[in-house]
C-alpha cells in the first residue's frame, strides 16, 4: 500500500491535499486541510477537485485555511475587512446599543450557524 493518499475521486490518481467531509444536519460541505489519517466517510481530494468544489443547491461550502498554506485574500474576507472599518468608524454610543444578545456573554464569538461558532482570536 503506498504512503501517500490518493484523491477519491474516480480516476483520479493525484496525491489528496484536502479532506471533504459533510454535516448534514446543516446542509453543509466542509473542505479544510488533509486529515491525519483516512475516515471511511470523508472523501481526500487533489488540489484540482478540491478547488473545483461545489456543493448541492441550498447547501453551504466551508473552506478552512491551512495554516502553513499561503492563503488569498476572497470577495468573503474583502467584505468582513470592509464591515469591521464601518464598525470601527461607528460612535460608541451607537455602537454600544446595537450590541447586547449572545455575543455579549462570549466575547470571543464572532458568528454561528447551526452548532458551528466563528470565534476571534485571542490577543496575543
Amino acid at each position: 500500500m503506498s504512503p501517500v493518499r490518493r484523491c477519491s475521486r474516480t480516476a483520479c490518481g493525484r496525491p489528496a491535499v484536502a479532506t471533504l467531509t459533510y454535516v448534514y444536519a446543516d446542509s453543509t460541505a466542509v473542505l479544510g486541510p488533509l486529515a491525519t489519517y483516512a475516515e471511511p466517510h470523508c472523501y481526500d481530494l487533489c488540489a484540482e477537485h478540491s478547488d473545483r468544489l461545489t456543493a448541492p443547491r441550498g447547501w453551504e461550502v466551508l473552506r478552512l485555511v491551512d495554516g502553513s498554506a499561503p492563503s488569498h485574500p476572497s470577495g468573503d474576507d474583502l467584505e468582513a475587512l470592509a464591515n469591521a472599518v464601518r464598525e470601527a468608524a461607528r460612535p460608541h454610543e451607537r455602537a454600544a446599543g446595537a450590541g447586547g444578545g449572545p455575543r455579549a456573554a462570549d466575547p470571543m464569538e464572532v458568528a454561528r450557524r447551526g452548532h458551528l461558532r466563528v470565534l476571534r482570536s485571542p490577543d496575543p
